[in-house]
């Protein structure tokens, strides 16, 4: 599937990650926490803080994120830490192309 417009074209190949970006309008709330965990593995009081973001909307992108399975969590001690999951690492070029695509609109 390709999808195009004036600024870029991009072939998408993982459908269910540019629905999961593109289809809402958390999609760049998505996007944010991504970033952050590929900068960083990170728990979701650390990516609220970061983010300046509520710690109830951090964990409810980041279930539907895992749910996806492109961001995976491991539990250490007491908290639970996120981590980029191999299916994200797998299409890192798609998403790079997907973020490009919606920071130029």
């Amino acid at each position: 599937m390709i999808f195009s417009n004036s600024i870029q074209s991009i072939q998408i190949k993982d459908k269910e990650l540019y629905s999961m970006l593109m289809g809402s309008d958390g999609g760049k709330t998505r996007m944010k926490i991504i970033d952050e965990i590929l900068i960083k593995p990170s728990n979701a009081n650390q990516l609220s803080k970061r983010l300046k973001l509520d710690y109830k909307t951090i964990t409810y992108h980041l279930d539907i994120i895992c749910s996806h399975r492109y961001v995976t969590k491991e539990k250490f001690e007491k908290k639970i830490f996120y981590y980029p999951g191999d299916r994200l690492i797998k299409n890192l070029d798609e998403y790079i192309d997907i973020r490009k695509q919606i920071d130029n609109q």
